[in-house]
């Protein structure tokens, strides 16, 4: 049994297309769908941090399943040409070692 040929895909970016940058995203789950919420963390004190979520994202959980899988694909790529990703905050001041 032959596999019907790839279709040819076309990226058009509508005119409200954006990018942005975030340093965090919270997921909230239900039976239909996975949301993801991107924002900025801003941290004016110690004991003081505020996020500004910009955009909220819906999956359906297949969506989410292939974007796990992507992703999960993506960073073994990265790491593997420039290192280990470490989760762990860095101070400000330490050297590398």
């Amino acid at each position: 049994m032959q596999q019907p040929p790839a279709p040819n895909i076309h990226l058009v970016q509508t005119p409200d297309y954006r990018e942005n940058y975030a340093n965090s995203v919270q997921i909230r789950v239900s039976l239909w769908d996975f949301v993801l919420m991107f924002g900025r963390i801003d941290q004016t004190a110690p004991d003081h941090v505020t996020i500004q979520n910009f955009q909220g994202v819906y999956l359906s959980p297949q969506q989410a399943k292939a974007l796990l899988n992507v992703l999960t694909q993506n960073v073994t790529q990265y790491e593997s040409a420039f290192g280990e990703i470490r989760l762990e905050p860095q101070a400000a001041n330490s050297s590398v070692q």
